[in-house]
């Protein structure tokens, strides 16, 4: 049987999966639980073909159906050049459909990559890459051991771009908490100004009880944003972007409140911060409505659910029986939204 990694990105939930490298080469960011109790290691190239003889095999007459293929695990660009070609090359062999190749890979790993050994990767089918950006602020990189810089993380996109492959990049909101939640929305639009990615992917905070976020926020050495401010956060970050050619994608993470402010940068920012307005302007028990629709559920609620008063005296009920147990309203929040992260394979150390 081949084998498949833990996660991918939501984008490329259709895309054919194939594993290259196996979990994390860093693995030490605080608040990232999807590869805590592994090693990391590279598959050769024979196994990862071995993986593509079985995949064509399974697929048989249906393989002409694959159309976008998924690099796993966290780092893939971290193999060989000379190996990553080999298997795209056997990929487009065996899937002759294939029209994407994406992977992960971390900004360090495209920093040691050159320009020239990008572009040969893009000629053999790698089109697109995601990056876990995650802030721009240096205090938030530091604090989270993310383990890399923002001239890391600009040289390595700028090289995917001069490439010609697309880019995306992942911010989390919410991840500086509220002591450095101003720098970080301000320092991250102004390295994604920079960039100008051709994503630039949200990624709303949460925190993974048994990670060590957890326990900072027990000792109070880490204060959480709620989600009213997480959202005047994003509304900062946005306000700083330029607008530029960028999609700026909630859409497809349901850990973002407002899945709507989603859109070019240079075609619906107003749009997008109207949206943010609309929510920000909501009454106390309306916004808390909101976040308890929202977090206990995948659904995307717009707005508008809001302006049904019979439907909104159904919730309240609920939200007052939260109020009254153990835990105030936020930690509850807090906890639901912790339900959707990867659990760790492992002892998370």
């Amino acid at each position: 049987m081949y084998e498949q990694g833990p996660i991918r990105p939501p984008s490329e939930a259709n895309s054919l999966l194939v594993r290259v490298t196996r979990n994390c080469p860093w693995n030490q960011c605080l608040f990232c639980p999807a590869y805590k109790g592994t090693k990391f290691s590279r598959r050769t190239v024979e196994e990862v073909k071995r993986d593509l003889d079985m995949m064509a095999e399974d697929y048989g007459k249906y393989s002409i159906s694959v159309r976008t293929v998924f690099l796993q695990d966290a780092d893939s660009l971290v193999l060989k050049t000379d190996d990553l070609l080999e298997i795209l090359t056997y990929i487009t062999q065996k899937f002759p459909s294939v029209s994407r190749i994406t992977s992960y890979a971390r900004a360090t790993t495209l920093r040691r990559k050159s320009v020239e050994e990008l572009k040969m990767l893009k000629e053999a089918g790698l089109n697109r890459i995601h990056v876990g950006m995650e802030s721009g602020s240096e205090e938030v990189l530091k604090l989270m051991k993310k383990g890399i810089t923002t001239s890391d993380i600009i040289e390595g996109a700028m090289k995917v771009k001069d490439a010609g492959i697309e880019l995306s990049e992942y911010i989390m909101p919410g991840l500086g908490g509220k002591g450095l939640s101003e720098i970080h929305a301000k320092e991250t639009a102004r390295v994604l100004n920079i960039i100008e990615p051709n994503f630039i992917r949200v990624r709303t905070f949460a925190i993974h009880p048994l990670s060590p976020i957890a326990k900072m926020v027990r000792e109070g050495t880490f204060i959480p944003l709620n989600d009213e401010e997480i959202v005047r956060e994003i509304r900062l970050l946005i306000e700083n972007l330029k607008e530029m050619r960028s999609y700026f994608s909630s859409r497809d993470f349901s850990l973002n409140l407002l899945m709507d402010v989603d859109g070019y940068l240079d075609e619906n920012k107003e749009k997008m911060l109207n949206l943010i307005d609309r929510y920000l302007s909501l009454e106390g028990t309306k916004k808390k409505v909101y976040s308890l629709l929202r977090r206990a559920s995948f659904f995307n609620y717009p707005l508008e659910v809001l302006e049904n008063d019979e439907f909104i005296s159904k919730i309240i009920p609920e939200i007052e029986k939260i109020e009254k147990g153990e835990k105030d309203f936020y930690s509850y929040i807090m906890q639901l939204m912790s339900y959707q992260l990867p659990q760790p394979q492992g002892e998370w150390r």
